[in-house]
């Protein structure tokens, strides 16, 4: 495994809701969590799993907020989106794991590899880490994760339990 990871706020509250914030370290050897981004997460509500996590076991993968660069912001993007991308600009060689279509827009334009919330479960589920993937898959729409029905079925397929 030589998984570098930046992640944004969505998929730290999806997984949250999910009880799968665990799978974050396990999965990626260098997890990143910008300032900006936990700042964002530490405002959601008190019982919100995503910020318990961000104030204890993830408080280690925080990393100051440095200026966001100006090829990522000239996208206009929010706060903890545009530091996911300057990390990933400035640090080459990691991956950005975010969920909102302008900022993987941005990534594409900047080559920077992008790996979603259903990614994230898509790398779990193969490397055993999770036995079924259709049952989370689920979750994460019930707790808010906006993605296409067709989107879902090529991840059910990836998965190995698709028709």
């Amino acid at each position: 495994m030589n998984r570098r990871w930046v992640v944004n706020a969505s998929p730290l509250i999806i997984l949250g809701k999910l009880s799968l914030l665990h799978l974050l370290p396990e999965l990626a050897e260098n997890l990143i969590v910008p300032a900006a981004v936990a700042e964002e997460v530490s405002q959601g509500p008190e019982a919100d799993q995503a910020r318990t996590w961000i104030s204890g076991t993830g408080i280690r993968f925080i990393r100051d907020a440095s200026p966001i660069e100006p090829v990522v912001a000239a996208w206009d993007l929010g706060a903890g989106e545009a530091h996911v991308l300057s990390w990933a600009v400035r640090g080459r060689g990691f991956e950005v794991i975010l969920d909102d279509l302008a900022s993987r827009k941005c990534a594409a334009s900047l080559a920077i590899p992008v790996r979603g919330t259903l990614g994230v479960l898509l790398t779990a589920k193969k490397d055993g880490r999770l036995a079924h993937l259709q049952p989370f898959l689920d979750q994460a729409v019930g707790a808010g994760l906006h993605v296409a029905p067709e989107v879902l079925v090529a991840v059910r397929r990836l998965a190995g339990e698709g028709e």
